[in-house]
């Protein structure tokens, strides 16, 4: 997710899932051709396992992008093809490029020629007047005879024109029934589902039917849901912190960073979301944002903000209109 999930939010979710599969956001093929690429590219060991996202439709410049960052050691390269913006249309990448399967096609190809960890897309189930029922399969089988390693698949259209990213992301209907019957049709590839999943009773209702389950802004949005994951996805009770433990670690690392010259607020911006139903939620939320973006402020802001918070108590209602 563009302008979310950098090193700092990447770092802070992993402290609360050792297993989660984290995504970089998207970054275009040409600014890492053109850019700064320690910027870019660089991510800390610690965010392991993550795979670089990537938006493009040049095969050629997909495939250097892909030879370049296979230095900094990613755990999957991602095609993709379901962001709806304008600025990305522009561009001609992202979902727009369901209409072109064969130019997919050929960038997975190219990809996977380079690559030396699996190379994945994420798509939409159609755009605009298309039929998914019909080029739904079509493209899948291009992204199997490409050698596409998995599909990620937001079982909504896209609209391309006439609707902002926001509402293509609630306003156009969710079609699980078709994705899962991908699946069905596809066993001996892996098919994960995204879209509306927004606690994990709904994602491990998915996982009977699917390989995967991607869940992007509900996560952010309410960041302790993922300190469930490990023990009810996957099945590891051992790696589980305690929130005390979260807090100290984020203290730490926004010390650390403080003192290379950077910002307070570059890591706490992604930290409002934890806690949500919590009683004391609202303070801890006031807290961060008005406080850590202040000139000199420190890693006691984080201290403060847990402080509000009735953490032994748990969730005290329940988590509503999140939007994935």
């Amino acid at each position: 997710m563009i302008d979310w999930t950098d090193t700092f939010c990447r770092r802070f979710h992993r402290l609360l899932t050792r297993h989660a599969l984290l995504y970089t956001e998207m970054i275009v093929a040409d600014a890492i051709l053109h850019g700064k690429r320690d910027r870019l590219l660089a991510f800390d060991a610690s965010e392991h396992p993550l795979a670089l996202q990537l938006g493009g439709s040049d095969p050629h410049k997909l495939a250097e992008a892909v030879r370049i960052a296979s230095d900094w050691g990613y755990d999957e390269i991602n095609l993709n093809v379901g962001c709806p913006s304008d600025r990305v249309q522009a561009g001609t990448f992202g979902a727009c490029l369901m209409r072109e399967p064969e130019t997919v096609e050929a960038c997975i190809r190219a990809m996977k020629l380079v690559s030396n960890v699996p190379v994945t897309v994420k798509c939409r189930i159609g755009v605009d007047d298309q039929e998914p029922a019909d080029v739904l399969p079509d493209f899948i089988k291009r992204m199997i005879g490409a050698g596409a390693d998995a599909l990620w698949i937001h079982a909504r259209k896209a609209w391309l024109q006439g609707l902002s990213p926001k509402e293509n992301r609630e306003v156009p209907p969710l079609d699980y029934p078709l994705v899962h019957r991908m699946k069905q049709e596809n066993p001996d590839l892996f098919v994960g589902i995204n879209g509306g999943i927004t606690d994990l009773d709904q994602a491990e209702a998915h996982l009977r039917a699917m390989d995967g389950v991607m869940v992007g802004r509900a996560a952010y949005n309410n960041a302790t849901m993922l300190a469930d994951v490990d023990a009810r996805i996957y099945g590891d009770t051992a790696t589980s912190q305690s929130m005390d433990a979260v807090r100290d670690a984020m203290m730490e690392y926004a010390a650390r960073h403080i003192a290379e010259g950077g910002r307070l607020v570059h890591l706490t911006r992604h930290m409002v979301g934890l806690f949500q139903g919590y009683a004391g939620a609202r303070r801890f939320r006031q807290i961060l944002s008005a406080e850590a973006p202040k000139p000199g402020a420190g890693p006691e802001v984080i201290a403060a903000a847990f402080a509000a918070v009735d953490i032994e108590a748990g969730p005290v209602r329940p988590v509503t209109s999140l939007a994935s």
